[in-house]
């Protein structure tokens, strides 16, 4: 067994990458997918991550390959969105085999006794952290594969690519690669937008979309266990003008009622008219989590009745996938 896995006997690493130009809070989502199967994962935005499956495969009793199955039906199933997932003993050995995953998505699994065979015949530009300029030097000096690039003493590629560069490179090219996957928190706001397929002056629609953002945010802050200190309502115009405002809710909350008040109150402060819109985000801000904040008893049956409705809601979607409950307007024509 090389050098570079001896530490690392079975292939726990993933490296996951999503669909170029993902939206953000679609990527926000299949961060949370990940955090399902394991809690070491580090993001990689604006569309790739990181995730320490040590722990994972003990609980499961599965190989990498089968959570990587898994993971692809979620993100799927959830989300509509493909993944391109590579697992193998290093983050340099995952990355490079979730680069060598062609669209839509995949897996691709390498073991640690694989790593030399499977890296040798690639092209050295293929070998995660080799940028384009680099791959033109070692193939100016006739260095074309992977392979090559491990049998060249580390030296002389120091003095092709530079000290550390070339350090780096070389001991990668042999499977070296001791970092370890470090746990990234998730950004403190979450956002959500719309685009109208058509300039839009209709305030129901407008509304409907609204709500649409309020449900989605909602369910995503629940789904993190965060919950929202305030709100950022932001529109765009078709004279590409936009406007924005921010307010703070009365209590930090995850909660569709909560959320919506605000957002309403958001949009009547915009005051439209006549405003042709393009597009609409709403932004949780100050995300907090769930477990910091003591919810207020409330004496509202009415309210009672609706968080309990949420809760069946969210079960359900969880089940179903995020699109099984919608709100009743939503189904208004945007035009």
């Amino acid at each position: 067994m090389e050098a570079g896995t001896e530490a690392r006997r079975v292939a726990s690493v993933m490296h996951v990458r999503c669909p170029d130009r993902l939206a953000e809070d679609v990527y926000r989502q299949v961060l949370e997918q990940l955090a399902e199967l394991s809690p070491v994962v580090q993001a990689l935005p604006p569309s790739a991550a990181l995730v320490e499956l040590k722990g994972a495969l003990r609980y499961h009793g599965v190989d990498g390959r089968r959570l990587g199955e898994v993971l692809r039906v979620r993100t799927i199933s959830r989300l509509g969105v493909d993944v391109r997932v590579g697992i193998g003993p290093s983050i340099t050995v995952a990355a490079t085999a979730s680069g060598q995953i062609t669209e839509p998505g995949g897996v691709l699994a390498v073991a640690p006794g694989q790593v030399t065979d499977w890296l040798g015949p690639l092209p050295v530009e293929a070998l995660h952290g080799i940028g384009p300029r680099q791959a033109q030097t070692l193939r100016d000096y006739g260095v074309h594969c992977v392979g090559l690039l491990a049998a060249v003493p580390p030296a002389t590629v120091q003095r092709l690519l530079g000290g550390r560069a070339g350090r780096q490179a070389a001991d990668r090219a042999r499977g070296i690669d001791p970092r370890p996957v470090t746990p990234r928190a998730l950004p403190a706001s979450a956002s959500v937008s719309r685009t109208f397929a058509r300039h839009t002056l209709d305030g129901a629609a407008v509304r409907a979309a609204l709500l649409d953002l309020v449900v989605t945010l909602a369910l995503q802050l629940r789904g993190r266990g965060q919950v929202a200190r305030g709100l950022t309502l932001a529109l765009r115009f078709a004279q590409g003008t936009t406007w924005e405002k921010t307010r703070r809710l009365p209590e930090a909350s995850a909660h569709d009622d909560d959320l919506r008040t605000l957002a309403y109150r958001l949009i009547d402060a915009a005051g439209l008219q006549r405003g042709r819109l393009t597009g609409i985000t709403l932004k949780g801000e100050d995300l907090v989590a769930a477990g910091q904040v003591a919810e207020q008893i409330s004496f509202d049956g009415a309210r009672e009745a609706r968080l309990v409705a949420e809760e069946v809601s969210d079960r359900i979607r969880a089940k179903f996938g995020p699109g099984a409950i919608r709100p009743a307007t939503t189904l208004l024509r945007v035009s």
